[in-house]
């Protein structure tokens, strides 16, 4: 057997072996793995004489919270680094510089944040122009953890995987293989800390987890000495060539669970189970599951309210039951679609969603959906026996749902089979609601008619929409506008929701008021962000949440800019919510009607005939009119404040 065939076949048993423990590390961090065996490290820690550099390139923050935690792991184990900004550094220094670490966010259309924008341009030049040489930096060692989402395909961390490459082709020697955190998995913190580790253990002269000895084997069976001797887009595309992926299970399935023998063989490289690709991946189920949702076939989920445990205690409903008189313990939240083709900054579950802009996946029966959801919305409900305030007939009614929210999270409107879902729930005599990201005008225009249709207008100008909604689709804006079109055609009752973040989007007043002619909604829900939390994937704090009384001087404005044609109806304080109405539609003989006749609404439906949204609406009680003194609280409710007794700090 000649040597390169027992290489081969030793690299073969060496990639084997290494596939058993794959489930017990992170998307980013497997990635890692994989691309290093190409690399031999250095068994030489590198030369800390002086301090390193730490860089973080950051747009929203996410990078430079990441570095800050790097650094103090670096304080703490006696490695000395400058935390640096390279907004506020001179590339040139890089030359004098012995190890460099960076950690880097991918940002609009692939290119860096603002503050690396400099940094980037001349690390391209330098490497460019034939002058420079490629040994300018060749005293320098590096590492480079980058942060982006696999969503958009192409530009996937095209910064990290840029500086990575331009630092090796002027001469510095790669010390760790660049790590690609996804943070769409909901797993960035935990591949950064992997990472950190290996940072903390190469520069003490210690191995990587996982690396199976320091040689790689690279063409021909030729060992490769370190990481400047190859370039990763090149071994990409021939590993592609070669069917080289074909044998590799893919790792953003096994990523962060455990698998047994029989999902190793049914998960292939593409991301499929059974020969079709799916949606709820192992580690997406584990995140989704642990945030208390119920996962139904390979794409959908359903959770149980905190409005709904309230009213089943009798302890108030939500803003639904203040404006359209829902009965918050008789509400089922539910999804058929787990995906969504935004990747919102206020997003409540930091991401951990999968992200699409278009069904690609294995799709699942709607009255499989329906049924599987009412059984498990009925279970949780039946966990509520029992739990003080809770009434016998109170949870006989929660257990028979009479309202559907198609809101829970992701884009319910992708499901190809929405109006067969919506019809079921239809012949159960359930009310619809649903929520579309208005990126797909075409589903709005062919559904078929439901209770109540939301567009969430994030932003009111094509800028600040980007930020904030940091959407999937080039031409987002467009699809926006086109969606607000389709909505206007809408014969049932429609409504724009607004989630107002305090230094992202209150500002547009007049901007969000040129947007009422073009959708002509009924109704305008105004509501402050809900603040979940801070993570790698949110940096909202609760300045960004504004107060009650800022969402109604917000909704005030928005109103008089109107000039007449809305006001604000209803409001409910403990949701930091306001909704604003059509007067000559919905404001009879000085009273307000925006709640629901929902039997009338599903007569209606059932009997095949056109209508709109005057032929189903009801009056709405004085106590959920904006300005009473209940503040949109149901007074047959009762009230239930907290005690939290504060240690005081001396």
């Amino acid at each position: 057997m000649s040597s390169t065939t027992t290489t081969a076949a030793a690299t073969t048993t060496s990639l084997t072996t290494h596939l058993t423990a794959l489930a017990f590390l992170s998307a980013a961090t497997v990635y890692c793995f994989y691309k290093s065996r190409r690399l031999k490290l250095s068994s030489t820690p590198p030369n800390l004489s002086r301090k390193g550099k730490l860089f973080f390139i950051s747009q929203t923050g996410t990078s430079r919270t990441l570095a800050e935690r790097l650094f103090t792991l670096l304080i703490s184990n006696d490695l000395p680094f400058d935390l640096a900004d390279p907004n506020t550094y001179e590339p040139e220094d890089l030359h004098n510089e012995t190890l460099v670490l960076i950690v880097a966010s991918t940002w609009e259309d692939g290119n860096p944040p603002s503050n690396g924008v400099f940094l980037s341009n001349w690390l391209s030049e330098s490497a460019e122009d034939f002058r420079v040489g490629s040994l300018l930096l060749n005293k320098c060692k590096f590492a480079v953890f980058g942060v982006g989402s696999r969503a958009y395909g192409d530009n996937f961390d095209a910064v990290g995987r840029d500086l990575s490459r331009r630092m090796r082709s002027l001469g510095a020697l790669e010390i760790l293989p660049l790590c690609e955190g996804d943070v769409d998995e909901g797993q960035i913190d935990r591949a950064f800390g992997i990472w950190s580790e290996d940072v903390i253990r190469v520069l003490k002269g210690g191995e990587i987890r996982g690396l199976n000895g320091d040689v790689s084997i690279g063409e021909n069976g030729d060992e490769l000495m370190d990481g400047s001797d190859y370039d990763d887009d090149d071994d990409d595309e021939e590993d592609e060539e070669n069917g080289m992926e074909a044998d590799i299970i893919d790792l953003e399935d096994i990523a962060g669970k455990s698998l047994s023998k029989k999902d190793m063989g049914l998960i292939t490289s593409n991301g499929k189970k059974n020969g079709e690709k799916v949606m709820v991946t192992p580690v997406i189920r584990a995140s989704l599951t642990k945030q208390g949702y119920k996962i139904i076939g390979s794409h959908s989920g359903v959770k149980i309210c905190r409005w709904t445990k309230s009213q089943l205690r009798g302890r108030g409903g939500c803003y639904k039951h203040s404006f359209y008189g829902i009965e918050s313990h008789r509400c089922m939240e539910t999804t058929p679609s787990l995906a969504c083709a935004n990747k919102c900054v206020f997003c409540w579950r930091h991401h951990t969603n999968p992200v699409g802009k278009s069904w690609q996946w294995k799709m699942d029966d709607p009255l499989m959906i329906v049924n599987s959801a009412l059984e498990q919305h009925k279970k949780m409900i039946k966990q509520m026996k029992g739990v003080p305030g809770v009434t016998a007939e109170r949870l006989s009614e929660g257990l028979l749902p009479r309202h559907c929210a198609l809101s829970l999270v992701g884009e319910p409107i992708m499901y190809p089979e929405i109006n067969s879902l919506v019809d079921e729930l239809h012949k159960r005599r359930i009310s619809t609601f649903l929520v579309t990201n208005a990126q797909f005008p075409d589903k709005i225009a062919s559904l078929k008619p439901i209770t109540q249709l939301y567009v969430s207008v994030d932003a009111a100008t094509e800028d600040s929409m980007k930020a904030i909604d940091r959407p999937l689709f080039g031409d987002f804006w467009e699809r926006f506008g086109d969606s607000l079109k389709a909505l206007k055609d809408k014969q049932q009752r429609t409504v724009y929701r607004l989630t107002l973040v305090k230094g992202w989007n209150v500002e547009d007043i007049d901007a969000y008021s040129s947007l009422f002619s073009i959708g002509n909604p009924d109704f305008v829900e105004i509501k402050g962000v809900t603040y979940c939390g801070t993570s790698a994937t949110s940096k909202l704090t609760m300045e960004n949440v504004p107060w009650h009384a800022d969402v109604k001087a917000f909704s005030e404005a928005l109103a008089e800019k109107s000039h007449g044609e809305y006001e604000v109806a209803c409001e409910h304080v403990h949701s930091c919510c306001v909704l604003l109405a059509k007067v000559d539609k919905f404001k009879i003989n000085g009273q307000w009607h925006t709640w629901i006749d929902y039997e009338k609404f599903h007569d209606l439906v059932a009997s095949g005939k056109s209508f709109g949204s005057n032929d189903y609406m009801a009056l709405t009680p004085s106590w959920a009119v904006y300005g009473a003194n209940e503040g949109g609280f149901d007074p047959e409710q009762a009230r239930y404040k907290k005690e939290r007794n504060h240690k005081s700090s001396r």
